[in-house]
Formats: C-alpha cells, structure tokens, sequence
C-alpha cells in the first residue's frame, strides 16, 4: 500500500457505530466553513477481524483482540495516518492496547496515539479540578481490567462503580441481542436506557462529582450533558478534540 497524505486514523468497528460516532464529533469539532476546510481522515473498520474484548479480558477466551487491533493500526499508519486513535474505552485496557501499540510502533510508525481515556483524565482535573469522585459505567471488560482505575489514579480520582448486580445489568443493556445497545441503537430500547438511568442513580446516591459515559453506545442511551445534576463526560467527544488537536490546533473550534 503507498503511503497517501498525512491524515488523521480512526480505528473503528469496536462497537457497530463507534468509528462514525468518532468521525462524526471529530468533524463537529474542526472549525471550518467549507468542504476544504476539513481535515483529512481514515476510517478503517472491520469488526468480524477483532476477537471480542470483554470475553478476553474475563478470561473467556485467550484469543487476545490486540494482535488484530495491532494489524490495522499498522494498516491506518501505512495509508497515510500520522495521529491515530480508537473509540473504544475497553480495547484501551492494558492486555490488548500494550500489545497492538507495540506493533505498531516496532513498525517504523513516528506519529501519536492519543490515548482516549488517559486524555479524559486530563480534561477532568482541567476542567473540574475539584472533582474527587468520578462515577464510571463501562463493560464489565473495562471493570474487570481497570483501565480506568489505572489511568485516573495519576490524577487524583477516586473511581467508583455500580455494584455487581448493578454491572451485569449495564452490560446486558449494552451487548444483550435481545434489548441491548449494539443491537437497537436507533432507536435505543426502553429496557437498555431504563437499565442504564438506573446504573447512574447508584453513582449519584454515592455522590459522583461526575458520571463517564465509559462504554461508546451510552451516550445514545444516556443524552444531554448532565444527569440528575451531576455532568455526564462522554470520552469520545474529548478524544475527537484531542485528535484534532494533535493533528491540527488551529483547526479546533473552541481553542
């Protein structure tokens, strides 16, 4: 494959619509006034090629999902992607992204991963620097990993979680075929956004200072910006600005 212009890389296809979910925001996010004005991007995705992240992190299986996200990350950077990045907060857990990262950059790649939650960590204690308690909901995958423990705890937050039962009903309104977001997503079931309205009451009852939408189908259950009070963060419109911004500064709109 010869080497295009150098653009902006989305690898998609974890989750059926976080890629365009990504694009999207990425556009909402450029400053432009024209077709020109836009900033060159990839979308690569192929979903049936990567191996399901929560039943790898659960010990389910040992068909470890990095190795084909490594493939295709290796794929954006030969068709031109000099930043790259990938909505998907479970696929950022340690067990896969060390392992397709290090592929990618034994590889020759020279540009930047921009790390999706390591960046709403950041914009947490910029914007909110007085927050403490940061409610999460996410895969039982992303729990089981810690990825977001992990990361937040370099800036001070204490990460807090629905309980068990409370878990095992988020990811069924996420991955459930029979009600879940990845299979009803336009529009989102009852049942799924019920569960999920639900999941965060139990984060504002234990006084979340704010609430991560930490799966990338929540925020089509879960709208607005705030629930009960308490602001809801959706990390990929803050990875969509960061990669804008890595690629181009004085493309982002609100600078």
């Amino acid at each position: 494959m010869t080497t295009s212009q150098k653009s902006i890389g989305v690898l998609g296809g974890l989750g059926p619509y976080a890629g365009l979910d990504l694009v999207h925001k990425i556009f909402d996010a450029i400053q432009g006034e024209r077709d020109q004005d836009y900033l060159p991007l990839i979308l690569f995705s192929f979903p049936a090629d990567i191996p399901p992240r929560v039943e790898f992190l659960l010990g389910k299986t040992d068909d470890n999902p990095g190795y084909a996200m490594g493939e295709l990350f290796i794929r954006l950077a030969q068709a031109g992607a000099s930043v790259i990045g990938m909505p998907c907060n479970t696929a950022h857990s340690a067990p896969m992204l060390d392992v397709a990262l290090d592929m990618l950059y034994k590889s020759g790649f020279k540009g930047q991963f921009v790390h999706m939650i390591e960046e709403t960590g950041k914009y947490i204690k910029e914007h909110f620097p007085h927050a403490r308690n940061v409610g999460v909901l996410c895969t039982q995958g992303a729990y089981a990993a810690k990825v977001f423990d992990s990361h937040f705890k370099k800036f001070d937050l204490n990460v807090l979680y629905p309980e068990a039962e409370g878990r095992d009903s988020l990811q069924k309104a996420i991955s459930s075929p029979e009600y879940g977001i990845k299979a009803f997503s336009s529009p989102v079931t009852d049942l799924a956004q019920h569960s999920v309205a639900m999941q965060a009451k139990t984060l504002v009852d234990q006084n979340a200072d704010l609430i991560i939408l930490g799966c990338t189908e929540l925020p089509l259950a879960l709208t607005g910006n705030t629930f009960e009070g308490v602001p809801l963060l959706d990390p990929t419109r803050i990875l969509a600005e960061c990669l804008v911004m890595a690629f181009d500064p004085e493309k982002l709109k609100n600078k």
